[in-house]
């Protein structure tokens, strides 16, 4: 998904979204980790919930950048570059909850993920957008959020919005099979689920809907534009929370329009400091994170859990203490405390893929998908 040239402010969004994605994933400590940066527990919507709303945004402004026909030119060969990519991003997510292969236990291994969830979002819009007039997209993502709302209310017993009793986690059982899904926050619930993926591919819809306003050469009417497509999606949301909850693991509709509203107005602040300021200079920061986002997401992903299950370092007693592990409790902790150096540790990830990022730039090495 490359545009034919490179937009400084598409850059720098999905710079922003892949370096939050990398800060949120690689605390030194997940016991101590600053509130902001911590997903809330259910409902809610912390700094940590924002960052996959963003970086799906990024992926619908990037196919307003390279979809220049995409309405009503639907053809065997779009159909299978649509397929291609949905079934090479899944299988690369499978790849990450594989890896490390010899620790895997086939019984219990976790099909869903990150990637798969933006495979199969990804395909479901640009499905959309190809077979539909663009002034219908609104309508149709509508339509989703609240058939999605529907799902949800109709098809539970109890709390349709419960941890333990909703509809979304009813339907991953039947499809996956309680032992394939997500295991880390007590009980099995999958956050990347099937159920969420429409109001996902939603997500994706509103960051091409605002990419297309990018595209105007007048930056101070884009401007414009985003800023009022922004506003009302925030308020709306957060207004929709009060029956519906915001809540990140369901994807519920007024989480996709509050978090939406959040990514068009930053998306308008770029815009505003990088279009119309001209302030170019300081955007190579982040582009240099968002010319390779997919690569950086992957290649952190494996190095996070080499790091926690692959390297081991010899303790006191002939105890093994996991590489990362050590590096947090022996150098971030004496010099910034528990918590200081959970978050320096991860300060410090950003930094390191910063440069990997960097390496990548300056040898102009683009990974495509």
């Amino acid at each position: 998904m490359q545009e034919k040239e490179r937009y400084l402010p598409l850059d720098v969004f999905r710079g922003i979204a892949i370096a939050l994605m990398i800060l949120v994933n690689t605390p030194g400590s997940w016991q101590y980790v600053y509130e902001p940066l911590r997903h809330s527990p259910w409902h809610g919507c912390t700094l940590a919930d924002v960052v996959f709303p963003l970086f799906l945004c990024a992926v619908g402004l990037s196919l307003a950048f390279s979809f220049s026909s995409r309405q009503n030119d639907m053809d065997a060969a779009a159909g299978w570059r649509i397929l291609r990519r949905v079934a090479l991003i899944f299988l690369i997510g499978l790849f990450i909850n594989f890896y490390p292969p010899w620790l895997v236990n086939c019984e219990n291994f976790r099909i869903m993920g990150v990637l798969q969830r933006i495979a199969l979002a990804y395909g479901i819009a640009a499905l959309a957008i190809h077979l539909s007039p663009e002034r219908y997209l609104p309508a149709i993502s509508a339509l989703v959020l609240c058939g999605h709302w529907l799902f949800l209310f109709l098809c539970s017993s109890t709390d349709p919005y419960s941890q333990s009793a909703n509809a979304a986690l009813n339907l991953d059982r039947l499809v996956f099979g309680e032992a394939h899904l997500y295991q880390g926050i007590g009980f099995p619930f999958e956050p990347e689920g099937l159920a969420g993926t429409l109001p996902a591919a939603v997500t994706i819809l509103i960051g091409y809907m605002a990419g297309t306003w990018l595209q105007d050469t007048n930056k101070q009417l884009a401007l414009l534009k985003l800023t009022a497509y922004g506003t009302p999606l925030l308020f709306s949301g957060y207004l929709w929370g009060f029956i519906l909850p915001i809540n990140k693991p369901l994807w519920t509709g007024s989480y996709v329009l509050y978090t939406g509203g959040i990514s068009c107005l930053l998306l308008a602040l770029i815009v505003f400091i990088f279009d119309v300021k001209g302030l170019n200079k300081w955007g190579r920061v982040f582009s240099v994170f968002g010319m390779n986002p997919l690569a950086l997401f992957v290649l952190s992903s494996i190095w996070i859990k080499t790091m926690q299950r692959v390297i081991f370092i010899s303790g006191p007693e002939g105890t093994k203490i996991a590489a990362g592990a050590w590096l947090y409790q022996n150098i971030f902790v004496p010099a910034w405390g528990p918590a200081g150096g959970s978050l320096a540790y991860a300060v410090a990830h950003v930094i390191l893929f910063w440069f990997v990022g960097l390496i990548f730039y300056r040898f102009k090495i683009l990974v495509k998908v």
